[in-house]
């Protein structure tokens, strides 16, 4: 018999995060243990970490349908595989609250695994190679977002994302300009939907001298001949992010990437469904030869190690969107770490007791 204890917490950001949606200055989350009843010494743990104006759920509405999820989890038995834990936290949790079944999926695995925080047999974990990410640039003024290219570039990063959608079009240009004058890795952007249909494909003419590896979401979802427009004229690859939100069923997830034909999709467990769902999501799209990379969703190192481990598991291309995991002042102290833009694993250092 299992049984699941939940515990709010507040992670407050280093400085304002600034996207073309707002600022952020605080993420409220919650943290989930389950084990079980014959064996309460070994503890499975997760994080339900809904992003406001993203997830489809809201923070209070996933604490209500966890505590439902409390009750019913009582009548389970431990998972005995993989497959049963994704399983079993599909059937406990409702559709429409991704950022909970991300949560009871790693927490079920951890607890499968025996309560290391070891989600995979995958090689992270171990310490012995790390996992490229990109630097993320987040919006401000110009020269504090070409102060934020200069630090990306000292500590090691050879591929940056940079927020775009915020500032004047002119003094975005600017800064990629600049970045471009003193960077010659992997260039990414990312929209989150700022750019107005009619100005869309003007703006990534514009940009597209920059040799830019791919923009995520230049417009808002929802509007699929104005994206499929996009994806078929414009010289820069274009990734879906915000699009993919709310997609649940495999025949529709076909029917999107056939219709918009994107180069890349942008995979996170908390808005995408959870852990089985990105599968899903991937399946598809090496199907259709559309790239895709893993990114976090602004969660705790709790969450990050999960993304990370199942990032390692699938054997995601390239460099993946993993380092949040540095934005908060009071984060769970954990063996993670980046180091000359990878992420690491310190299986010598021990994690933060939780709750």
């Amino acid at each position: 018999m299992l049984k699941l204890e939940y515990k709010p917490y507040t992670l407050d950001f280093k400085f304002e995060a600034g996207t073309s949606r707002g600022v952020m200055t605080k993420h409220e989350v919650l943290f989930i243990k389950i084990h079980d009843t014959s064996n309460p010494s070994v503890v499975g743990y997760g994080e339900i970490a809904p992003l406001p104006g993203l997830s489809e759920e809201k923070y209070d509405d996933a604490e209500e349908v966890l505590k439902k999820i409390q009750v019913k989890v009582g009548s389970c038995n431990t998972p005995t595989n993989m497959g049963d834990c994704l399983d079993l936290a599909y059937k406990l949790c409702p559709e429409g609250y991704s950022s909970v079944i991300f949560g009871l999926e790693t927490a079920l695995l951890d607890l499968w695994n025996g309560g290391k925080k070891e989600l995979f047999k995958v090689s992270i974990p171990e310490g012995k190679q790390g996992i490229p990410i990109n630097g993320l640039i987040w919006m401000a003024d110009k020269e504090s977002m070409k102060d934020q290219v200069k630090a990306k570039i000292e500590q090691g990063f050879d591929c940056i994302k940079m927020k775009v959608g915020a500032l004047n079009f002119k003094d975005e240009l600017e800064v990629i300009e600049f970045t471009r004058s003193v960077f010659d890795g992997v260039l990414r952007l990312d929209a989150n939907g700022a750019f107005k249909n009619n100005e869309a494909l003007k703006k990534l003419n514009e940009l597209e001298p920059f040799n830019i590896h791919s923009i995520e979401q230049p417009i808002i979802p929802r509007q699929l001949e104005a994206m499929q427009l996009i994806c078929r004229k414009s010289r820069i690859p274009i990734a879906l992010d915000e699009e993919l939100v709310g997609v649940t069923d495999r025949s529709h997830r076909v029917e999107l990437l056939r219709f918009i034909r994107p180069s890349y999709i942008i995979l996170k467990p908390t808005l995408h469904g959870g852990l089985a769902s990105c599968m899903e999501w991937i399946s598809i799209a090496n199907q259709m030869e559309i790239g895709y990379w893993i990114t976090s969703a602004l969660e705790s190192n709790l969450g990050l190690n999960a993304i990370a481990q199942f990032a390692d598991y699938v054997n995601a291309p390239g460099h993946q969107g993993l380092g949040t995991g540095t934005l908060y002042q009071n984060n769970i102290s954990s063996p993670l770490s980046i180091v000359s833009g990878s992420i690491f694993y310190d299986p010598a250092i021990e994690w933060e007791t939780i709750f």
